[in-house]
């Protein structure tokens, strides 16, 4: 592997403050809150790594800038241009430039790191972090097989980690007032909720064929712990979304922001059952995760969650297909940022059955009982984009604010591991079940094993290609 990444003019090499070095071995990694707290002082800035410059990676540092009591002291990426790029944009002339993350984690200086890299990575990057002594923010979706959420867990408990995940939008001011509503019952029984991700982006982005790496991308760590493929330009930058060695598709990707409001507005820990259909249907492209997929998950209680995958058709006529709907025997809630409730009307059931000529003898006997509201309608929160959470309240400047205030007072976060986990299991199985051909897949929340399929539990592990295989072991003590 690499040594680190060489920074262009105007970088300097990282600082070595003894005040400030934070042990990184096991022992040291398990230390307390009040100790930790003598190591990095209130008054101090913290100092953050960031790993993966694309999308979403450069939007955390444009945030984290903002930030007076964060310093960003490092920033790790596979392709040097991007660390070029992003060290300009850092503004921090003593910021060091990486091309191996794990340079980066023996810098004892740093306190968090922030993975912002394909999905793939992801579980593996936050364990190493944690052994290294480092507190996680993490970005969605947590994992691609449900195994590697149960090692994040493990590691963030082993070694005293503070791990956010990415799944920011719970802290809208609307999610926490949907999350009453349905505490106080006003609903009547839930029964049901629909969510929704339409989009139109056919043909699709096209094919790539099978070429070289671009000298200045370093194809085989990309890779990490995948199965070694060749490369083409869509199995990199970007565009690895719509490949099953790196990511889960939509289900995964937009999936993991509702799904993730549905289980804390309705404290829900996991489903009990699963079933999903779909595929790639309309893209003209090389991608292989399903453009188009509807699942149906059971959960204890007696509810249900619907949610429809549409990557060919934006559902332009039908603005209430976006969001989330709740629908109660009393009301409906839909939440979109801002949530609106809709009563429904008490009726005698009877007079709801059609007449046509009318029933003969015996039949039922309509009544003169008019329709009326069950309960109030009510409304409130900060509307946003339905598919992407932008445009209303900055959730993820929220979250990113939340990270660094549990560095500094070791409490968990709202948007914790174990959270981040159960959103990912319910994806996970999702995509299970449609690429075992669409069979229920049923599934024990409280021990986190599939019941009954040996095939399906078979598909919840992966193994990680070498040398990411022997790090995992090391790092979760069973080397």
């Amino acid at each position: 592997m690499q040594d680190s990444y060489n920074p262009p003019s105007g970088s300097t090499p990282e600082r070595k403050t003894p005040r400030r070095i934070f042990l990184r071995e096991v022992g040291a990694a398990a230390m307390t809150a009040a100790s930790y707290s003598r190591v990095l002082g209130a008054n101090e800035r913290v100092n953050i790594g960031v790993i993966g410059y694309g999308l979403i990676g450069k939007q955390h540092i444009v945030d984290l800038k903002k930030f007076e009591d964060v310093n960003l002291v490092g920033l790790c990426d596979v392709y040097k241009p991007r660390v070029e790029e992003g060290l300009a944009l850092i503004g921090n002339p003593a910021a060091k430039g990486y091309s191996d993350f794990r340079k980066m984690y023996d810098n004892k200086d740093i306190q968090g790191i922030l993975v912002a890299t394909p999905d793939h990575w992801h579980a593996l990057m936050t364990i190493m972090a944690c052994q290294a002594g480092k507190d996680v923010y993490v970005e969605k979706p947590l994992t691609i097989f449900i195994d590697e959420g149960k090692w994040m867990v493990q590691a963030a408990q082993k070694y005293n980690r503070i791990v956010v995940v990415g799944t920011q939008r719970r802290h809208g001011k609307g999610v926490g007032e949907a999350r009453k509503v349905v505490e106080s019952g006003v609903l009547g029984k839930i029964h049901s909720i629909r969510i929704a991700s339409y989009r139109n982006i056919y043909p699709g982005f096209g094919k790539t064929p099978v070429a070289q790496p671009p000298a200045d991308l370093d194809y085989d760590l990309w890779l990490g712990p995948a199965e070694k493929k060749p490369y083409t330009a869509h199995r990199a930058l970007y565009h690895f979304r719509w490949f099953w060695d790196y990511s889960g598709g939509q289900m995964t990707n937009l999936g993991a922001h509702t799904i993730d409001q549905v289980l804390y507005i309705m404290k829900a820990k996991g489903p009990t059952s699963v079933v999903s259909m779909g595929g790639r249907l309309a893209m003209e492209d090389d991608g292989e995760v399903p453009d188009t997929q509807d699942a149906i998950w059971t959960f204890p209680g007696g509810w249900i969650m619907n949610y429809a995958i549409r990557e060919a058709n934006a559902m332009r006529g039908d603005a209430a297909s976006r969001g989330q709907a709740y629908f109660g025997t009393k009301g409906t809630m839909i939440l979109a940022g801002g949530y609106q409730v809709v009563p429904e009307n008490k009726i005698d059931p009877v007079n709801d059955i059609p007449k046509f000529s009318g029933h003969p003898v015996g039949g039922p006997v309509y009544t003169d009982t008019q329709p009326t509201p069950w309960i109030q309608a009510s409304k409130g929160g900060v509307e946003s984009d339905a598919r992407y959470g932008t445009g209303g309240e900055d959730t993820m400047a929220m979250n990113e604010r939340n990270w660094i205030d549990c560095i500094r007072s070791r409490q968990q976060p709202l948007c914790g591991i174990e959270e981040g986990h159960r959103v990912a299991v319910c994806c996970n199985l999702a995509n299970l079940s449609l690429r075992l051909g669409g069979r229920q897949i049923r599934w024990d929340p409280d021990k986190e094993q599939v019941i009954g399929d040996k095939e399906a539990a078979a598909m919840c592990t992966k193994p990680y290609r070498a040398p990411w295989d022997a790090a995992l072991k090391s790092a979760l003590g069973k080397a």
